[in-house]
């Protein structure tokens, strides 16, 4: 069964663990680094720990953590939005653990948050993360053309909104 829960700091052999893979670098941001050591590990877990921290969690099955899952409200007249991110470990892809976690997520963010948006870019090399948002229930809102530069190359971004139902 795969939940979403508060990381803590014995998940830090674990999250180096997994992190440290380039195929989950290739589709994350820069600021995520490569290799991805212990004390990068460490400092992650006390960052999203720290005061004013985002609301991130891990993922976690019946073993321990296996990723993780957070969402970044946005400011100024974003106010209301924020940005869903995830990652996975290898050994747990193609297995319903992100979807799983994305909704669990979304509960989440329209229970304990005013957020009214969420929105994720997901880079255009990889469908498997198109395909767990559409699952979810979001639905591609642009394709903003060579919007990012990953590993020297030029890509596009796409842009996928889901949108608090409003009744």
């Amino acid at each position: 069964m795969t939940t979403i829960r508060p990381i803590v700091k014995e998940d830090a052999k674990r999250i180096a663990k997994y992190a440290n893979n380039r195929e989950i670098w290739l589709n994350l941001r820069d600021y995520f680094p490569h290799p991805y050591s212990l004390d990068d590990a460490y400092g992650f877990v006390e960052m999203v720990n720290g005061p004013g921290s985002n609301k991130i969690f891990a993922i976690a099955n019946e073993e321990a953590f296996i990723g993780v899952v957070g969402i970044h409200p946005l400011t100024d007249i974003y106010g209301r939005t924020a940005e869903l991110g995830y990652w996975l470990g290898e050994p747990y892809w193609s297995k319903g653990h992100v979807s799983k976690a994305v909704e669990l997520m979304i509960d989440y963010t329209w229970q304990e948050t005013d957020i009214i948006r969420i929105e994720a870019g997901v880079f255009d090399y990889n469908p498997a993360s198109m395909r767990v948002l559409e699952k979810c229930g979001f639905y591609e809102e642009a394709i903003r053309k060579n919007r990012l530069i990953k590993d020297g190359k030029i890509c596009d971004e796409h842009m996928y909104v889901l949108l608090l139902p409003i009744s």
